[in-house]
């Protein structure tokens, strides 16, 4: 089996989010583009911040937070590490 190139990869359809808010009607499109773009800006590239990706993506950095956990939860290794004064930074990886 030949692997998927990363870039071409997409997030799961049906977007796989919970909670008491979530509306596949109404969030699942946006859901699953928002963390395309933040898997095409982050996977690969080195350690990065959240105001960097943000930079990139266009999305706000609590969304780009949430959508980093995603890609944990598909099988992405993203690592954090402490930089100073309660800014982190992350590196994305396929496991």
């Amino acid at each position: 089996m030949t692997a998927m190139p990363l870039l071409e990869w997409t997030p799961p359809e049906p977007y796989p989010a919970g909670g008491s808010t979530f509306d596949e009607a109404r969030d699942g499109a946006r859901l699953n583009a928002q963390c395309k773009r933040v898997h095409d800006a982050t996977v690969n590239k080195g350690w990065t911040t959240l105001r960097e990706i943000s930079a990139v993506t266009g999305d706000p950095e609590a969304s780009i937070s949430a959508r980093l956990r995603d890609l944990r939860a598909f099988g992405f290794k993203v690592e954090r590490e402490y930089v100073e004064r309660g800014l982190w930074r992350y590196r994305v990886t396929k496991e």
